[in-house]
């Protein structure tokens, strides 16, 4: 099968297109024969080793984490699912190896969710990891009714969907963006403060008595979170593990097929709307790397590999 693989930790030099077996699948798995897979950040951090303390990598490896495809055979022991189903799944595994830029992926079968008819292929490959860790974020912080809730990086991958869905839990949600994200973030019930400079200052401006809750979804604002946190606010980071040491959680999602087929639900049903910035073919791996190591993306990165 084609895929795009890497020999040996590095930049997107390292990036080529190879001939990779396909699959076997193993008792409670499905293969999925791949239509879209979406990049992001942890793809070419895995890469340049910048995980290799936490998980172990088998070479070559394949990236990504993202899949959205239709079922092409079943393992020994798995109901859940029929050749010809349309799929999409958080495809992590333990081992940093099999990833989903390839014609095919194996997952387990609990980590795979009936795509419903009404989502695009490139949709349901783009929301997997950023709707799920969303979703997470917003459990640990136990986003309720009333709570005023600051989300920084409000207009990315995974903070606009974790606004949306702190809005749809009827909280008041203040989100950080650049100012060209600001009627981004408007049209979908949030208050928008530009990022940078002066922020804390803006922030207590909107809410002087300060956040019942924070999500950091980019590193780097410690600092300012907990000058507006409220003394027993909660405060969750998906890029600082330092949070902990402020009685704050670091949250790494898991793959689960069954909260990812809410989330989807919610998209078929124009409740939670996923935004893609760009689709790249599989060949241009490296490209859509490039861009998303920018942070010039507006949306999702998406790979069309069908």
């Amino acid at each position: 099968m084609r895929a795009i693989s890497y020999d040996t930790f590095g930049d997107n030099d390292v990036l080529h297109v190879t001939d990779q077996p396909v699959p076997k699948v193993g008792p409670g798995e499905v293969r999925i024969r791949v239509t879209g897979a979406a990049v992001n950040p942890v793809d070419w951090k895995l890469m340049a080793g910048g995980l290799d303390a936490l998980m172990d990598a088998s070479f070559p490896v394949i990236p990504g984490w993202d899949v959205a495809g239709v079922v092409d055979a079943v393992g020994p022991d798995t109901p859940e699912f029929v050749e010809g189903d349309r799929v999409a799944a958080y495809a992590r595994k333990q081992i940093v190896s099999a990833g989903t830029f390839a014609e095919y992926v194996t997952v387990m079968a609990d980590a795979a969710a009936a795509v419903p008819g009404e989502v695009e292929d490139d949709v349901a490959a783009a929301l997997p990891l950023a709707g799920l860790t969303a979703l997470r974020t917003l459990e640990t912080l136990a986003v309720a009714k009333g709570d005023t809730v600051l989300v920084h990086a409000a207009a990315g991958g995974v903070g606009f969907l974790a606004a949306q869905l702190a809005v749809a839990a009827g909280a008041h949600v203040v989100g950080t963006a650049s100012q060209a994200n600001h009627a981004k973030l408007s049209a979908i019930g949030v208050t928008p403060v530009t990022y940078g400079e002066g922020v804390v200052q803006r922030l207590r401006e909107i809410a002087p008595d300060g956040f019942d809750a924070i999500a950091d979804l980019v590193g780097g604002v410690l600092e300012e979170s907990l000058e507006v946190l409220r003394e027993d606010g909660r405060l969750a980071s998906i890029a600082d593990p330092t949070v902990q040491e402020h009685g704050g959680r670091w949250v790494w999602v898991r793959p689960d097929g069954e909260r990812l087929g809410n989330l989807l639900d919610e998209v078929a049903a124009g409740r939670l709307r996923v935004e893609i910035d760009r689709t790249f073919p599989l060949e241009q791996v490296a490209q859509a790397f490039e861009v998303s190591q920018s942070g010039s993306a507006r949306g999702k990165l998406v790979i069309e590999v069908a």
